[in-house]
């Protein structure tokens, strides 16, 4: 295996690693929700289902590729 190669290897391997610790980072840092919170906040806000296209945006995208979307 050439140096490159190896560099290409390891580059995306490194990659590969903080994208799964920035998930797991994001994970912990969501706040739990009791039922009963969440009931409440259903009532406050509804479902995102009732919402219409324009209030929201769909990030998910985004969050998998960060700043870059394919």
């Amino acid at each position: 295996m050439e140096i490159q190669e190896l560099k290409a290897l390891i580059k995306e391997s490194v990659r590969e690693v903080l994208r799964e610790e920035r998930l797991l980072l994001s994970q912990a840092l969501i706040p739990y929700v009791s039922e009963k919170e969440q009931e409440e906040l259903d009532v406050m806000f509804g479902s995102p289902s009732d919402y219409e296209n324009q209030e929201s945006v769909d990030m998910t995208e985004w969050v998998k590729h960060g700043h870059k979307i394919p």
